[in-house]
């Protein structure tokens, strides 16, 4: 191998196995996430909530072949885009969990709503269970069912980049809403604590909402699920 190709061997070698562009969507700003592999130029769409324009433009600017569609979970401003990007580019949707079934066979009725006019109810291809594993190009997502903001909502984390799409099941600060209908705010401690704390402090994760943290300074800091608020310091 001469100097030239060893350089660029290198260089690819050196490359993140996966990238990740946060697109804020639709009045409620939330984070879709673009997400591909940087070697087969593969990708995913995780919580597409609306302005799918938007969305697609994204993916044409960084000359990706689309996959999947990911959701964390049914609410209208992360599904309400699912079906018609899965329509477009001829792709399935893979989750959230099951239970989340009564909110995406409603999604269809915000289309009206400032905002929401790809709003289309949605059925997955594929629903997703704790311990599941989700593949686009040569990453694999692991699966965490983390319920309590809604019941079937599910969190995708990468283990090599130490990343994760949490949803709204946590954020820098705080924690999902639990009042809305079949929110329970223990199922969502647990989860928190039983199923994401164990991915490691290091593990960096980005919101349905709001800027991305790391669990370890959730754990530290958060005045909800923090080792000190709920007496494990």
């Amino acid at each position: 191998m001469d100097a030239t190709n060893s350089g660029l061997y290198a260089e690819r070698m050196s490359e993140p196995p996966l990238k990740a562009q946060i697109l804020p969507v639709t009045p409620y700003q939330q984070n879709c996430s673009l997400v591909w592999c940087t070697r087969t130029r593969r990708a995913v769409l995780v919580d597409p909530g609306g302005e799918v324009e938007q969305l697609k433009s994204a993916v044409a600017e960084q000359g990706l072949s689309l996959e999947k569609v990911l959701l964390t979970h049914g609410h209208l401003d992360h599904a309400s885009g699912a079906a018609r990007i899965a329509r477009e580019f001829a792709v399935p949707i893979e989750g959230p969990h099951t239970d989340d079934l009564f909110l995406l066979e409603e999604l269809g009725r915000n289309a009206r709503r400032p905002g929401f006019g790809d709003a289309e109810n949605c059925m997955p291809t594929r629903w997703l269970a704790d311990g599941d594993t989700v593949s686009f190009g040569e990453i694999a997502f692991g699966v965490r069912h983390c319920p309590g903001h809604t019941p079937g909502h599910v969190v995708f984390f990468h283990e090599e980049s130490r990343l994760a799409f949490v949803g709204d099941v946590l954020f820098r600060g705080s924690i999902g809403r639990c009042d809305l209908p079949r929110g329970n705010y223990q199922q969502l401690v647990d989860a928190i604590v039983g199923r994401l704390w164990p991915l490691g402090d290091d593990m960096r994760f980005v919101p349905g909402h709001g800027a991305m943290s790391t669990f370890g300074w959730e754990r530290k800091t958060n005045p909800f699920v923090s080792d000190l608020a709920l007496g494990r310091a």
